[in-house]
């Protein structure tokens, strides 16, 4: 009859009788418990209970790097090592997939750059110049205008984009052609008025 596995006496990560000495210098017990030999946890040295136990009370992860760079790994730790943006940071995702030169198989980020408003074609300053820079359609209501100009101004703020300078403009020429919406608007519940 063959003999369980559990019945066989291991310590640790080897089993007794064919582990090496330990290296600790001096120590001629079996080194049956691995300790990484630095940070990059790939190669290990073998090492008995109690020179095991020495070794882990005073193992340092960080030995070696500054306070700043403690704090950058502990924060590139929280999110995987992994590139990040804040939430609805739209522009910030596609830089950092295009910096980062990920594979964007469904084309998600490259389309968000392309499907950028093109310039209208209306006359500048018309109504239909600010209708099209709001993607609006008649018959416009104050209601839908709201709406839209509300969204527009939310995804356009440059306090979404981290400041970005294309950010600001856009909003600027969002502001200007919700105005001239407004003041078609005003004037026409004035005729009506009248």
């Amino acid at each position: 009859m063959k003999p369980h596995r559990s019945s066989r006496r291991y310590l640790g990560d080897r089993p007794e009788n064919s582990a090496p000495c330990c290296e600790h210098p001096g120590c001629t017990r079996p080194g049956v418990y691995r300790a990484p030999r630095d940070r990059t946890l790939r190669s290990y040295i073998w090492l008995c209970l109690d020179h095991v136990r020495d070794y882990n009370r005073a193992w340092d992860f960080y030995a070696g790097l500054s306070q700043a760079e403690i704090e950058a790994e502990i924060r590139r730790d929280t999110v995987w090592q992994r590139p990040t943006w804040r939430l609805g940071d739209k522009a910030a995702a596609t830089r950092n997939f295009r910096d980062a030169h990920f594979h964007d198989p469904f084309v998600v980020f490259e389309e968000a750059e392309t499907k950028e408003r093109k310039p209208p074609k209306a006359k500048p300053g018309s109504l239909e110049h600010a209708m099209e820079i709001l993607g609006l359609e008649h018959p416009l209501t104050r209601q839908a205008l709201k709406m839209r100009y509300h969204e527009l101004a939310k995804e356009h703020h440059p306090d979404r984009h981290g400041g970005d300078k294309a950010a600001e403009e856009r909003l600027k020429i969002i502001n200007q052609a919700y105005t001239t919406l407004a003041r078609h608007l005003d004037g026409d519940a004035h005729k009506r008025a009248v």
